[in-house]
């Protein structure tokens, strides 16, 4: 159980620093690309899942909120507090 807790932990981290990162992943110098690398392997394919049954919320003309990544953070604070 602390293992998975650690891991969420992890994963919150994870989600804050990508998607504060993610509209500048042209910009990340070669030291840190890999690491944003990392992160994104294992970040995409879990937004991708939540992606299918999450759309984008429109808040604006031709703007709209990812509401996968709130829903995984959601998910994961649950997890921690189990």
């Amino acid at each position: 159980m602390i293992l998975l807790k650690l891991f969420a932990c992890f994963l919150i981290v994870s989600l804050f620093i990508f998607s504060k990162l993610q509209a500048y992943e042209t910009r990340i110098s070669p030291k840190y690309k890999t690491y944003f690398g990392m992160m994104t392997s294992i970040l995409k394919p879990i937004l991708n899942v939540f992606s299918k049954f999450f759309k984008p919320h429109k808040v604006g003309n031709g703007l709209a909120l990812d509401t996968t990544q709130f829903v995984l953070l959601i998910l994961l604070l649950l997890i921690l507090m189990i």
